[in-house]
């Protein structure tokens, strides 16, 4: 759905939201039982690299990339990757894991001493890289989705893939507008 047709964004009790739309990746589990989901990490993602608007993410999470369809694909098919969710440069929003469950987008990470992100987080992919700004269509949706999931869970901290595997990644970016989200 693109954010030109989105009058709100809501996430139901299974962790699902409303505007978005819906390829279920197998790359997810349960969360540790009583784990609070008190945090979004940011990241950014575009397959091929910086190539915008083809199916490589959606592929790449769905455990579908063709290993031949490009050189950098050989290098990544084999992962087993996935986020909660995807704003596309349109503002489309696809969701890949229910909120409810834990997505496979944080790797080796802390945050505040906590281990294992993935545990206790929402990913947000934005279709994008560290070499250029992310569209306004992005942020409107991010700013929405932000804000449905603030609603939903006690949303204590939103931070960037480099700040929870600092050193190992750089997303979601220099030009990543984080006064655009405040």
């Amino acid at each position: 759905m693109s954010f030109a047709t989105v009058p709100t964004i809501e996430i139901d009790p299974y962790g699902f939201a409303n505007a978005a739309q819906l390829i279920l990746s197998p790359n997810q589990d349960a969360r540790p039982p009583a784990t609070e989901v008190d945090m979004i990490v940011i990241h950014n993602i575009s397959l091929p690299p910086h190539h915008y608007g083809g199916q490589g993410i959606m592929q790449l999470f769905t455990n579908q990339l063709d290993p031949q369809a490009h050189p950098y694909y050989a290098e990544i098919a084999q992962l087993k990757v996935s986020s909660h969710f995807l704003i596309r440069r349109t503002g489309e929003l696809i969701q890949f894991v229910s909120c409810e469950q834990r997505a496979w987008h944080a790797g080796v990470s802390q945050w505040q001493g906590r281990e294992r992100c993935n545990d206790f987080s929402i990913g947000i992919e934005l279709e994008g890289s560290d070499i250029e700004a992310f569209e306004a269509e992005q942020y409107i949706i991010l700013q929405m989705l932000i804000k449905a999931l603030q609603k939903r869970y006690p949303i204590r901290h939103i931070v960037g893939h480099s700040d929870i595997a600092p050193g190992r990644k750089t997303d979601p970016g220099p030009f990543f507008d984080w006064q655009r989200i405040s």
